[in-house]
C-alpha cells in the first residue's frame, strides 16, 4: 500500500476530502468512514501530520465553537466518539491528550494504564469529559463520578436534538442514581415526554402518573398524561386532567385550546355512538317492517347489519341493544333473505366470544338452530351450518382476547352446551322432515367438531359419547337405499359423509375395548336389519356393509363375515331389480378392496360380474360391474408378472371406462364409477400410456374433479398417482433377489413403460392437459370426501409434477404453490412431508417472493422446517435446508419467522452431518441466518462451539464448504464486531486458517478472508497486533497491489490503513 500522497484512510466515502490542518496539499481522504479515521485539529496521531478521531453519534467535539455540535466548516462533523477519544484532564503522562478507546477493552499506545478495561456503561460513554466506568479505579488518577443531574442535562440536550430514544436512556439511567423524590418526579415527567414522542402511550401515562403522585400540581405531567390518555381512547380521563391544568394555569392558551379540541372530539364520538345506536334500531325496523316493499333498501340494511356485527364494538352494541331477540324475529319470518341476514349477523356476534355464544344459544335454543339447519333452502341451511360451527369453536376454545378473564367468569363450563348441540344434530340425521343437504351439513359439522384434532389430545370422551348416543343414527344415513319405501332424503354425497364420520370416530378410539364396543354396535345394527325384515331389511344390511367398508374397513370386514351376508350379496347381484343389483354390486366392489376378500370373489364372483357386464341393459349396472372387474384385474398392482386376466382384457376394460367417462349423456354419479375403474386399471403401464394420450378422457376426469360430486376426488387422485408413478416403491436388494430366485419365490417385475423416461413424458402431458388447476380445485373443497388419505395422494402427485425444475414455474402459475400450503399443514404425516418437499423444490429454483406473494411466503416456513426433522430422508433434509437458505436471504422478518419455528438448532445439527451436501447446505443456511441479531449473539454464547466450528470449516479441503463457512465469518465479523475478538480464542489454528484463505487460488475465498481480516483489524487493537506480528502483513501488502482482484485489493488496503491508524505500521512513501 502506498501512502506517498499523504495519509490515506479507506472507509465509507468515495470522494476525496481535505484533511483540515494537514500540511500536505496533496492529502486525500479516499472512502473515509465516519466511524473511524476522521481528522480533528489539534489531536496528534503517531506517524501522521493529521490526527484522527473516530465518530459515531451527534455529540459536540471538544473545542467546537458551535453549540450543540452543529459545526459549519467541516472541521468538526458533529458526531460522537468511539475508539480513540481524547479524555481532557487525564493525568496519564505521554501527551496532553492520550488516546483511549471507550468502546472496547483495549490498551492504547502511550497510555501508562496497562490492562485497564475501559467498557461503556451507557450510550454516552463516548462523550469527551464523560467519566469512563470500568471494573476498577484507574491507577493513575481518580475517576469523575456520574451524577443524576449530569444525566438529566444530557437527556435534555438529546431530547432537544430530537434523539428521543437516547434521551429516554439517559433519564432511565438517572433514575437509577437518584433517590430524591422531587428529582425522580422530574425524571418520570421527562420520560413521559419521550414515550409520547416514541408513541408508547401506555408507558407515557404510567410515568406521568408517577410524577403526579409526587406533585399533584405538576401541570406538565398532567398535560402529558392527558395526551397519553387521549391516544389510548380514554377521553373522559383525559378531559379531567386537562381541566385540572386549566384550573392551575387559567391563562395558558395551549391548555385551553387542547381542552376545546378534546371536547369537540368527545362530542363527535358520542354523536357517532348515538348514531350507531339509532342505525341499529333503524336497520331492524326496516328488516322487520312487513309493509316495506323496497327490496334494495332491505338488502342494504341487512348488509350493514352483517358488516357491523363483524367488528367487536358493533357486535357488542347489537347484543346490548336487544339484538338477539330482534334477530330471532327475523328467523321466525321464514323468509330466506331475512333468515340469511339474521344467521350471518349471529355469526359475527358469536365469533370468538364464549359468553355471548352461551347467551345466544340460551335465547335461540338448540332445537330451533337444528330446525333451521334442516330447512329446504340450501343457502339458509349452509348459513346455519356456518353459525353452528362458529358456536362450537367459541364454546370449545373460549375467548381469544385480552379480556379473557372477565368473560370466562361468566361461563364456567360449556361441555353441557356442546353435548346439547351435538344431540340435536344427531337427531336431525334421522328426522324425516329434514332436507337432504341439511342432513349433509349436519354430518359435515359432526366430522369437524367431534373427533380430536390431534393424537396429542388425550380426551376422546366426546367421540365415545357420540358413538354411544348416535352411532346407530349415523348408520341409518349410511344404510339408506334410495327409492325404497320410507327411506330418508339423501344426496349422492350423504353416504360418503357418513362413511367419513364413522372412520373419524373409529380412528379416535384409543384402546381395544373401545374398538370392540364399536364393532358390537355395528354388528347388532346389521343383524337387526338382516334378520326378520325380508328383502328390504337385507338390502339395508348390505348397504350398511358398503358404508362401513368405505369408512372403518376393519368394522366393515367384521360385519361382512356375519353368516349369510356374502351369500346374499352374490345372489342379489343376479336380481332383475336395478335398485337391488346396484346395492349388491357396489357391496361386491367395496369388498374386493382387500386382497383376502379379492381372492374369494375372484373364485366366486368374476363370472357373475362378467355376465352382468355383458348382458345387463342398464349402463348404471354395467359400469359398476366393470369397476368390480377392474379391481379384480388389478389385484397384482404394479407387478408386471402378475396378471389376473388374459392379455388385452385390461386394455379393453380401460377403453370402455374412458368411453363412459367421456359420455356426457350419462349422469355424473354414474360416470364417477368409470374413474373408479381407471383408478385400478392404471396400475398397468399400458393403460397409463393410453390414458394420457386420450385428451378428451383427461379433460372429462378433470371436469368431474371440479364438479359438486366430491365423492370422485379419491378416485381421481388415485388415477393421477398411478399415472405419475408417485406411489412408494423400493428398489429390491440384489442379494435378496438372488435368494428369491434360488428359492424359486415370486419376484416382482417392473413394466418397461414405467421407466423414468416414460414417467417424465406422462407428467408433461398431464401438465399440458391442465392437471394443476384440477388439483388446486380439489384442494379447495370443503367436502368430507377430501380425507387425509386423499390429501396425501394429491401431495404425491404435486411432488411428481415439480420433479423437473423447468416445470415448476408452470405449476406455480396455475395455483400449485398456493394449493400446496394447506396440504403441507393438514393430513397424514406422509402427505404433509410430500407437500413440504414440493414447496422446497419450488423455493429452491424460483423467486420465493414471486412464487408465494404477500403473506403467503411466511406460511411456507413451517412446512420447510418440518423437513429438517431427523425422521426425514437425507434428500428431504437437503432440500429443506436449501429452501430455507433462500428464504433467510430475503428479509429479517423471514429470518425471525425461521427463528420462531426453532429451526436454528436443527440447522446447526446438520452442520455436523457426514453427508457433504447436507453439511454444506446447513452451513450456507447459517450464513444467511447470521444476518439476524439473535443468531449473532448465539455465536458469542458461553460454552458454545458454533464459532469454533465455523473457523475450522473455513480451513477444510472442500472448497464449497470453505466458501460457506468463511462467508459466515465475514458476515458475523462485519455485523457483530465482538466476534472478532473471540476468533483468536476458539482455536490455535485461526491464524493459519486466515492466511490459507488469503493465499487461496480462489478469488472468492481470498475476498472472504480479506474481509474477515479487515474487520478484525478494525475491531480491536490487540487482535490487529497479533495479525501484524505474523506473516499477515506481507500477505496483505502483496494483495493490496493485485489489480486483477480489485475487491481483494481494496479489503487488503483497508486492513493496512487500520494498521497505520493504530500505529502498528508506518506508511511507506517510497511506493506510488
Amino acid at each position: 500500500m502506498s501512502l506517498s500522497r499523504g495519509c490515506l484512510f479507506r472507509g465509507c466515502l468515495s470522494r476525496e476530502v481535505p484533511l483540515p490542518g494537514c500540511p500536505s496539499p496533496r492529502v486525500s481522504l479516499s472512502r473515509v468512514s465516519l466511524s473511524r479515521g476522521v481528522p480533528v485539529p489539534g489531536v496528534p496521531v503517531p506517524g501522521c501530520p493529521s490526527p484522527r478521531v473516530s465518530l459515531s453519534r451527534d455529540v459536540p467535539l471538544p473545542g467546537c465553537p458551535s453549540p450543540g455540535g452543529a459545526c459549519s466548516g467541516g472541521a468538526c462533523p458533529g458526531r460522537s466518539l468511539s475508539p480513540g477519544v481524547p479524555l481532557p484532564g487525564c493525568p496519564c503522562p505521554g501527551g496532553p491528550s492520550p488516546r483511549v478507546s471507550l468502546s472496547r477493552d483495549v490498551r492504547l499506545p502511550g497510555c501508562p494504564c496497562p490492562g485497564v478495561p475501559v467498557l461503556p456503561p451507557s450510550p454516552f460513554s463516548s462523550i469527551p469529559g464523560w467519566p469512563v466506568r470500568g471494573p476498577g479505579p484507574c491507577p493513575t488518577g481518580a475517576r469523575r463520578q456520574v451524577t443524576a443531574e449530569q444525566l438529566r442535562a444530557r437527556g435534555n440536550a438529546l431530547f432537544q436534538a430530537g434523539d428521543h430514544g437516547a434521551a429516554l436512556a439517559a433519564y432511565t439511567e438517572a433514575l437509577g442514581l437518584s433517590d430524591a423524590a422531587p428529582e425522580r418526579a422530574v425524571l418520570h415527567r421527562n420520560r413521559a415526554a419521550c414515550y409520547l414522542k416514541l408513541e408508547d402511550y401506555a408507558k407515557a401515562e404510567a410515568d406521568a402518573t408517577k410524577a403526579i403522585e409526587a406533585d399533584g400540581r405538576d401541570v406538565k405531567a398532567l398535560f402529558r398524561r392527558s395526551q397519553a390518555l387521549q391516544q389510548l381512547g380514554r377521553l373522559d380521563q383525559a378531559v379531567t386532567d386537562l381541566q385540572r391544568c386549566v384550573s392551575l394555569e387559567p391563562r395558558n392558551k395551549a391548555f385551553q385550546e387542547a381542552l376545546r379540541a378534546l371536547g369537540s372530539s368527545m362530542h363527535e364520538k358520542m354523536k357517532a355512538m348515538s348514531c350507531t345506536d339509532s342505525k341499529v334500531e333503524q336497520m331492524f325496523q326496516i328488516l322487520l317492517d312487513l309493509d316495506e316493499k323496497d327490496a334494495d333498501k332491505k338488502q342494504k340494511a341487512a348488509q350493514n347489519l352483517i358488516v357491523l356485527a363483524r367488528e367487536e364494538a358493533g357486535a357488542e352494541k347489537i347484543f346490548q341493544s336487544d339484538g338477539v331477540r330482534l334477530l330471532l324475529q327475523l328467523l321466525d319470518t321464514a323468509k330466506a333473505d331475512l333468515m340469511l341476514a339474521a344467521l350471518r349477523t349471529l355469526v359475527g356476534l358469536c365469533s370468538g366470544h364464549r359468553s355471548r355464544t352461551t347467551a345466544i344459544l340460551a335465547e335461540l335454543g338448540a332445537p330451533r338452530l337444528a330446525a333451521v339447519l334442516g330447512v329446504e333452502h340450501e343457502q339458509v341451511s349452509l348459513a346455519a351450518c356456518n353459525l353452528l360451527h362458529v358456536m362450537f369453536d367459541s364454546l370449545k376454545e373460549g375467548l381469544q382476547k385480552d379480556f379473557r378473564g372477565k368473560e370466562d367468569a361468566l361461563v364456567l363450563d360449556s361441555s353441557r352446551d356442546l353435548k346439547l348441540l351435538i344431540k340435536h344434530l344427531l337427531e336431525l340425521l334421522v328426522l324425516e322432515g329434514a332436507s337432504a343437504h341439511g342432513r349433509d351439513n349436519a354430518l359435515n359439522l359432526l366430522i369437524k367438531v367431534v373427533p380430536r384434532k390431534s393424537p396429542k389430545e388425550t380426551n376422546n370422551s366426546l367421540s365415545l359419547w357420540v358413538i354411544d348416543q348416535g352411532l346407530k343414527k349415523i348408520l341409518e344415513v349410511g344404510s339408506t337405499v334410495c327409492g325404497s319405501l320410507g327411506s330418508l332424503p339423501v344426496t349422492e354425497n350423504s353416504r360418503m359423509s357418513a362413511s367419513v364420520l364413522l372412520s373419524k370416530l373409529y380412528e379416535d378410539l384409543k384402546c381395544d375395548a373401545e374398538r370392540e364396543n364399536f364393532h358390537h354396535l355395528c354388528e347388532d345394527y346389521v343383524r337387526s336389519w338382516f334378520e326378520g325384515h325380508e328383502l328390504p331389511g337385507k338390502l339395508r344390511a348390505i348397504q350398511t356393509v358398503s358404508c362401513l367398508l368405505q369408512g372403518p374397513s376393519d368394522a366393515g370386514n367384521r360385519v361382512l363375515e356375519l353368516e349369510g351376508i356374502m351369500d346374499s350379496v352374490l345372489s342379489l347381484c343376479a336380481s332383475v331389480c336395478e335398485a337391488h343389483q346396484l346395492v349388491a354390486v357396489e357391496a361386491l366392489i367395496h369388498a374386493a378392496d382387500k386382497a383376502k376378500r379379492a381372492s374369494f370373489i375372484t373364485a366366486n364372483g368374476v363370472n357373475l360380474l362378467k355376465e352382468i357386464y355383458k348382458h345387463s341393459e342398464r349402463d348404471s349396472i354395467r359400469i359398476r360391474a366393470l369397476v368390480g372387474l377392474c379391481k379384480l384385474g388389478s389385484a397384482g398392482g404394479t407387478d408386471f408378472s402378475m396378471k389376473q386376466f388374459a392379455e388385452g382384457s385390461t386394455m379393453k376394460l380401460a377403453k370402455q371406462c374412458r368411453k363412459w367417462l367421456c359420455n356426457e349423456a350419462i349422469d355424473a354419479g354414474t360416470r364417477r364409477w368409470a374413474v373408479e375403474g381407471l383408478a385400478y386399471l392404471t396400475f398397468d403401464a399400458d393403460v397409463k400410456e393410453e390414458f394420457v394420450e386420450d385428451k378428451a378422457a383427461m379433460q372429462a376426469m378433470f371436469q368431474l374433479a371440479k364438479s359438486e360430486d366430491r365423492s370422485v376426488l379419491y378416485a381421481v387422485a388415485s388415477t393421477l398417482v398411478n399415472c405419475t408413478n408417485s406411489y412408494d416403491h423400493e428398489e429390491p436388494d440384489p442379494q435378496m433377489l438372488e435368494l428369491a430366485k434360488y428359492a424359486k419365490q415370486h419376484i416382482p417385475e417392473q413394466h418397461p413403460k414405467d421407466k423414468p423416461e416414460f414417467v417424465k413424458r406422462r407428467v408433461r402431458k398431464l401438465l399440458t392437459a391442465g392437471v394443476v388447476s384440477a388439483l388446486a380445485c380439489m384442494v379447495r373443497s370443503e367436502n368430507p370426501a377430501l380425507t387425509s388419505s386423499c390429501r396425501e395422494l394429491i401431495s404425491r402427485v404435486f411432488l411428481a409434477l415439480v420433479e423437473e425444475a423447468e416445470d415448476r414455474g408452470g405449476v406455480v402459475a396455475q395455483g400449485g404453490g398456493k394449493a400446496l400450503i394447506p396440504l403441507s399443514l393438514e393430513g397424514t404425516e406422509v402427505g404433509q412431508t410430500k407437500a413440504a418437499q414440493a414447496l422446497a423444490k419450488i423455493t429452491i429454483t424460483s423467486n420465493p417472493e414471486m412464487a408465494f406473494p404477500g403473506e403467503r411466503i411466511y406460511e411456507v416456513v413451517r412446512p420447510l422446517v418440518s423437513l429438517l426433522h431427523l425422521q426425514r430422508t437425507g434428500l428431504e433434509n437437503f432440500e429443506g435446508l436449501m429452501a430455507l437458505t433462500n428464504l433467510a436471504g430475503i428479509s429479517e422478518r423471514l429470518r425471525q419467522k425461521i427463528l420462531k419455528e426453532r429451526a436454528v438448532p436443527m440447522i446447526e445439527g446438520y452442520m455436523f452431518e457426514e453427508h457433504e451436501l447436507i453439511r454444506l447446505a446447513a452451513t450456507e443456511c447459517m450464513c444467511n441466518m447470521a444476518m439476524s441479531k439473535e443468531v449473532q449473539e448465539m455465536f458469542l454464547a458461553e460454552g458454545s462451539d458454533r464459532l469454533k466450528l465455523m473457523v475450522l470449516y473455513s480451513g477444510e479441503e472442500d472448497e464449497k464448504l470453505r466458501r460457506a463457512a468463511s462467508g459466515t465469518l465475514a458476515m458475523l465479523t462485519s455485523l457483530h464486531p465482538p466476534i472478532c475478538k473471540r476468533i483468536p480464542q476458539v482455536t490455535v489454528h485461526w491464524l493459519e486458517i486466515l492466511q490459507a484463505l488469503l493465499l487461496s487460488p480462489s478469488a472468492e475465498l481470498q475476498h472472504r478472508g480479506a474481509v474477515v481480516v479487515m474487520n478484525m483489524m478494525a475491531a480491536a487493537r490487540e487482535v490487529a497486533e497479533q495479525l501484524i506480528a505474523s506473516e499477515m502483513l506481507e500477505i496483505l501488502s502483496v494483495l493490496a497491489k493485485d489489480k486483477e482482484k480489485p475487491r481483494v485489493a481494496q479489503a487488503a488496503q483497508e486492513s493496512l490503513a487500520h494498521a497505520v491508524s493504530c500505529g502498528l505500521i508506518k506508511p511507506n512513501p517510497g511506493h506510488a
